[in-house]
C-alpha cells in the first residue's frame, strides 16, 4: 500500500504503484497527474471520520424482537395493508429486488415468502439509544446524522488505517454482542465526513472501507453524483446545464468554477471535500415544528381529516412547548388522491406556544382546504395532512402575565389560563401516557391513530411517544 510523504507541511504525489492501472492509457496518466499534482496544495489529510450505518435497520430490529422472522425476507410498513408503502426491508428482501419505497403489492409480487410487519417507532428509537450509548464505550459520538447513522471523530492517536480499522471492527462486534446479533452496520473511514458516509455505502451488509487522502479523488470516479449527499434530480440537472455529468468532471475543474456549476453560497465546498479536506460544519438551526399522517383509504373525507389536523396540531404544540419555543406562523398542507403537487395555506400567529391560539388558528385556515377539496372529482378525497408550526424562536426571559388574575373569560386573561391548561395537558400525558387528556374527540372511529414516526433526518425523543 503506497504511503503518503510529507514536505513542508504538504502531501507529495502517491508512488508509481498507484498509477500503474493508468501506464497503458496515455490520455488518462495524464489525467490522473493532474489530479495528484492539485493534491500538492493541500495540508495533511489524516483519517478524521468514523461514519456507521446500520444495515435494513428498522427490519433488523423488528427480527432482533422476533427470532422467527431472522434469516426471512421482511419488510416494514406504516400499516399491513398492500395501498402502502415499504419503509424499510431487510437484508433477505433486498435480494428480490425489494427496497424502501417498495409498493407492498409490488414487493408481494416480487416475493412471494415476504413478511410485512408494521412499523414499532418507539421500538426503532429505544435500539437507537442503545447503539448509540454501546458507541461511546469504543469512541465518542460526534454527531448522531439519523435513526441508522453516526459519525465520529478521529483522534491522533486513533487515525492510522490499522488503528482506525480495528477501532471499526471493535464497534461493529460489540453492537452485535451487547445490542442485538441482527444489527449488522457499514462503516467508512475517511478524512472527512462526507466521504466517511461514501466509502460506508460501498459495501453492504456488515461493510468495512477506507478513503485514504491518495486515494482521492480518482477513487470515487465510479460513484454517480446522486450518491453525494446534498445532490437530488435538481441539482444533478443544474450541473449537467454546466457540463458537469460525473464526478471526475466536477473535480478536473478548478475548486472556483466548481463552486460557480453548483451555484449558491460556498459552492466550491465539495470540491473541497471530494478531494478529503476536513471543512468545519456550517452551523443550522430549527426553523420548524411540525407533523404529518398518511390517512388509511376510509378515513380520508372531511370530517376525518379535520379531526386528524387537531391532533397533529396538538402534538406539534405539546413539541413546541417541551422544547421551549414559541412561534408566529401556522402551515396547513396536504396532498389530494387525484394530485401529485402539495396544497397549503398558511396563518400568521402572535408568538405563542398555546395549544388554544393554534387550534382556533387551524380553524380558521380548515374551511380553505375543505373548499379546495370539494372542487376536486369525486369530492374531498385527501391522502396526506400536515400541520406545521414556523418562525419558531426560543423562549427566553419569560415573565408572569399581569392579566392572570383577571375574570377568567376576559379577553386580556385567556389566553394566559389556555397556556397554563396546555402545560397541565402536557404533565398529565407525560405521567398517565398519550392523550389521557387532549381537546376535542378521539373515538368514535372518525379518527386515524396518530403516532410518533421517525423522519429521514430527524429522530423523535422518547418523550414523543406520550405526546
Amino acid at each position: 500500500m503506497p504511503v503518503a510523504t510529507r514536505s513542508a507541511g504538504l502531501v507529495s504525489a502517491p508512488a508509481a504503484s498507484t498509477l500503474a492501472p493508468a501506464l497503458g492509457n496515455p490520455e488518462r496518466r495524464c489525467e490522473l497527474s493532474q489530479l495528484h499534482s492539485a493534491t500538492l496544495a493541500f495540508p495533511p489529510r489524516p483519517l478524521r471520520w468514523l461514519f456507521l450505518d446500520l444495515n435494513s435497520y428498522f427490519a433488523s430490529v423488528e427480527q432482533q424482537l422476533n427470532p422467527d422472522l431472522r434469516g426471512r425476507p421482511v419488510i416494514v410498513a406504516p400499516v399491513d395493508s398492500d395501498t402502502t408503502v415499504a419503509i424499510a426491508a431487510s437484508i433477505e428482501a433486498k435480494r428480490y429486488g425489494i427496497s424502501t419505497g417498495t409498493p407492498v403489492w409490488e414487493a408481494r409480487r416480487l416475493c412471494r415468502d415476504l413478511i410485512v410487519t408494521p412499523a414499532r417507532h418507539e421500538k426503532y428509537v429505544e435500539f437507537h439509544d442503545a447503539i448509540v450509548a454501546e458507541i461511546w464505550t469504543h469512541i465518542p459520538v460526534t454527531k448522531v446524522c439519523s435513526i441508522d447513522e453516526v459519525a465520529c471523530r478521529l483522534l491522533d492517536n486513533e487515525n492510522d488505517r490499522d488503528t482506525a480499522m480495528a477501532l471499526a471492527r471493535r464497534i461493529k462486534a460489540g453492537i452485535r454482542a451487547r445490542v442485538g446479533e441482527c444489527l449488522q452496520s457499514s462503516v467508512g473511514i475517511a478524512p472527512n465526513r462526507l466521504l466517511a458516509k461514501l466509502a460506508s455505502d460501498l459495501q453492504k451488509p456488515d461493510g468495512l472501507t477506507v478513503f485514504e487522502a491518495l486515494d482521492l479523488p480518482h477513487r470515487l470516479f465510479d460513484l454517480k453524483l446522486r450518491d453525494i449527499a446534498g445532490i437530488g434530480a435538481k441539482m444533478e440537472r443544474r450541473l449537467a446545464q454546466d457540463g458537469i455529468n460525473e464526478i471526475e468532471e466536477l473535480c478536473r475543474r478548478r475548486p472556483r468554477d466548481a463552486g460557480t456549476a453548483w451555484g449558491g453560497t460556498n459552492g466550491d465546498r465539495l470540491w473541497y471535500l471530494l478531494h478529503g479536506v476536513d471543512l468545519p460544519e456550517k452551523p443550522t438551526q430549527s426553523r420548524s415544528i411540525g407533523h404529518s399522517h398518511v390517512l388509511s383509504p376510509q378515513k380520508r373525507g372531511l370530517e376525518p381529516t379535520r379531526l386528524t389536523a387537531r391532533r397533529l396540531a396538538l402534538k406539534a404544540a405539546s413539541r413546541l412547548r417541551r422544547k421551549g419555543y414559541r412561534c408566529r406562523l401556522l402551515v396547513l398542507h396536504g396532498k389530494f388522491e387525484d394530485d401529485k403537487s402539495n396544497w397549503h395555506a398558511s396563518v400568521k400567529l402572535p408568538s405563542t406556544q398555546d395549544s388554544f391560539v393554534i387550534l382556533s388558528a387551524l380553524d380558521a385556515l380548515f374551511p380553505r382546504l375543505a373548499g379546495a377539496g370539494r372542487q376536486r372529482p369525486g369530492g374531498f378525497r385527501l391522502r396526506m395532512v400536515g400541520v406545521t408550526l414556523c418562525e419558531i424562536e426560543p423562549v427566553v426571559g419569560e415573565q408572569g402575565s399581569l392579566f392572570a388574575a383577571l375574570d377568567p373569560d376576559d379577553p386580556l386573561a385567556r389566553e394566559t389560563r389556555t397556556l397554563a391548561l396546555s402545560r397541565a395537558m402536557d404533565r398529565m400525558n407525560e405521567r398517565f401516557g398519550r392523550n389521557a387528556v387532549t381537546v376535542g374527540p378521539l373515538g368514535g372511529g372518525r379518527l386515524d391513530r396518530v403516532g410518533t414516526k421517525i423522519a429521514f433526518g430527524r429522530i423523535p425523543d422518547l418523550d414523543e411517544f406520550h405526546e
